[in-house]
């Protein structure tokens, strides 16, 4: 079962960010709280986030927000996590965030749904191949944060 997540669902949504975290081998990386997503998700609306349930317990989740494209003219939906613990994977739940996320995508018109994946993770690539997606190889990824963010922000 996919549901939107609900204010209740933030402290299990915390430990799958953290237990994610550990899967992309960066354990310490997660410095958001609980609190921190309840304002995205809940007050904020920066973030939205569907959670997927098996046996009546949360195991997985999609978490989103909506982009702009100046070439296409309209929103998007850039995926920043998604995640299904390794004991509910294989039951079809991945897919079924995905698909949730794709009929938010075509109901309000956005032209293109896009997400990251680390080049190491070879399970989640052939999975999103098979769904359909396409790497963009041609576009590099870069980051400014920390100090170079605030130098950067001061001059």
């Amino acid at each position: 079962m996919i549901r939107a997540a609900e204010p209740a669902d933030v402290p299990v949504l915390h430990r799958l960010v953290h237990e994610l975290a550990e899967y992309e081998r960066e354990p310490d990386a997660v410095e958001a709280t609980e609190d921190d997503l309840h304002r995205a998700l809940f007050v904020e609306g920066t973030a939205s986030c569907a959670v997927a349930l098996h046996d009546g317990e949360v195991v997985g989740f999609a978490l989103w927000y909506v982009t702009y494209s100046t070439w296409t003219g309209r929103p998007g939906m850039w995926l920043e996590d998604l995640f299904v613990r390794p004991a509910a994977r294989g039951t079809g739940l991945g897919r079924a965030l995905l698909q949730e996320l794709a009929r938010v995508c075509v109901a309000r018109g956005y032209g293109r749904f896009e997400w990251w994946v680390l080049d190491w993770n070879a399970p989640a690539i052939g999975f999103y191949r098979a769904l359909g997606a396409v790497p963009q190889q041609e576009w590099t990824t870069y980051r400014v944060d920390g100090d170079a963010l605030t130098a950067l922000a001061g001059g």
